[in-house]
This record gives C-alpha cells, structure tokens and sequence, in this order.
C-alpha cells in the first residue's frame, strides 16, 4: 500500500500506470473506512488494475454548524482496510493541497441545482456544492478512471453522474449497493456517533422506508399517503426525529404526486448527534439493488 499526499505524486503515479496500460479505478471518500467502503474498493479492483482511494475530509461541504472539526478520522485504520480490500494507492492530502490559501480562497465552485436543490439540499444548502466542488477537482486530478460511490448517498450519486457528463470528465461514475447491518441499518461513518440505545433504534428509517415500499406494492398510488405511512412509522419509534420522508423520481429526483413501482423512497432522521440518510427503489428491492445506471462522460453512468 501505497500513501501519496501531493496533487503531483497523485498524477504522476496514475499517468505512469495507465502509459503501462493498466485501469484505474477509483473510490472517493472522507475516510474513516468501513465495510461499505472496502465494498466499493473490492469492486473496483475487482473491475481495474489499480485502485486509488482518496481520504479527505472536506471542509466545503460542511455547514457552520456542523460536525466538521469532530468528524471521525484515522488513516492508520484507512489504510489497513483499504489495503485489505484491494486498493493499492491511497491519496491522502491536506487541506492547503487541495485549497491553496485554506478553504477561503476558494473563489470556483461546482453546482447542479436541479438535482440538489431537494431533500439533503433543502436540509443542507451549501452541502452539494461542496461535494461536487471536490469531487470535480479530484476527477481532475485521478484523470480517466472509473469511480465508484455507494447508492446509500442516491441523491449525490445521481448528482455526480450528472456532473461528470455536463463536464465531460473522462470518467465513469458507477453506483454500487448500499452494505447494510443485519437489522438493516445502512452503514456509514456517523453511525459511531449513535448511543447504544440509539443505535438499537436506528434501524427504523430502514422499516419505514420498506412500509413505503409495501404500501406501493400493495396498489397506493397517491405519494403523500405513502409518505405519511413512513413519516408514521419513525413518529412512532422513540429517540429518532424524523427531518424528511420523500417519494421521488428515481432519476430527476423531483417529488412525485403519484407514486410508482419505479420510483424511489428517501428519508432521513436524527438521533441526537448522529443525522442518518437512507433510499431504496419503490419496488422494495433498494436494500441490495444498484444505484443508477452507470454512466460517464460520453453518456455511459461516486464520497
């Protein structure tokens, strides 16, 4: 395993495998690793020759108020689950590599408000600029590759996807399964933020989602009476506040009026400090199907 820390090194160690005519494949994150990650990275080496993870905890998508400085970070442990899962490059910068003069001299940002002005964009306005801010710089900078992101994220993978289309990067962004626990929770670096009572109720975003999924299955057409059949479902479990529930158009994300076996269910909930964001596909097959279809650049389909 190897660790690069400089826009420079990354290039020239990515330009030197692909002159040798080997793949890249690449998985962006802001570490802290667990199994849905090292699920993203055995994909891609399952799918390239080299694999690049980069660990970087953004700064622009954090809003003021949250949890930025105490977001969990350990590239030791990165490092031996990236290794593990079959990567063999990890791109850890510092915040000056990626924002010369500190994240207040960024002046350019990257931004598509028709797909991130709903859900985590109404509960987090400045968050989608920032990811595809650093994700479009990190493209740039691991050149043709195909990238990897899970489906828990639905909403910034339909959004990167978009992205590296309308921008042509030479990129293909695939979406894999969101990797779940065995009750159903979805994986993901702020659960260790759940207290232990916490986390035995955590699971109920998944149980609402799949009460959605059964009312549509079971001929409900009209989307608000789904909605509230989930909104019910997380109201009735202790601890958890409910932000949003929404049925969606599965590739323009827009709010639908009558829900579809082919469209998707989101939601999100807090529970104290932790904010859990979870979707599967209306037909109830979300908890383990693909994400969008894959696509890059050229019309073919990732933190």
């Amino acid at each position: 395993m190897r660790t690069v820390t400089t826009a420079a090194e990354l290039r020239a160690v990515l330009d030197a495998e692909r002159s040798a005519g080997r793949t890249v494949g690449f998985v962006p994150t802001m570490g802290y690793l667990h199994d849905g990650h090292a699920s993203l990275i055995r994909a891609a080496a399952a799918a390239d020759d080299v694999v690049v993870t980069s660990i970087f905890v953004n700064p622009l998508q954090f809003a003021p108020s949250e949890d930025l400085a105490a977001y969990p970070r350990d590239l030791d442990g990165d490092r031996r689950v990236a290794e593990a899962a079959g990567g063999a490059l990890v791109f850890a910068p510092t915040e000056d590599e990626m924002y010369p003069g500190g994240r207040g001299a960024v002046l350019t940002t990257v931004a598509v408000p028709a797909l991130a002005g709903v859900m985590e964009g109404e509960s987090r306005p400045t968050h989608f600029a920032g990811v595809c801010t650093v994700v479009a710089k990190l493209f740039h900078l691991v050149g043709p590759c195909r990238a990897w992101f899970g489906e828990k994220d639905y909403q910034q993978l339909a959004i990167l996807r978009r992205m590296a289309i309308d921008l042509s990067f030479p990129v293909d962004v695939v979406g894999a399964p969101t990797v779940r626990e065995p009750d159903g929770l979805a994986l993901s670096s702020r659960n260790v933020y759940l207290t232990a009572e916490e986390r035995e109720v955590a699971p109920v975003l998944q149980r609402a989602l799949q009460a959605g999924a059964a009312a549509i299955a079971g001929g409900e057409t009209d989307a608000d009476v789904v909605r509230r059949t989930m909104a019910a479902v997380v109201d009735a479990a202790p601890l958890g506040a409910l932000d949003y529930v929404e049925v969606a158009d599965a590739d323009t994300l827009e709010p639908l009026e009558v829900a579809r076996p082919d469209a998707r269910l989101f939601g999100a909930v807090r529970f104290g400090r932790a904010r859990l964001i979870d979707n599967i596909a209306a037909s109830g097959t979300g908890a383990g199907a693909a994400g969008p279809s894959s696509t890059g650049s050229d019309g073919g389909s990732a933190t």
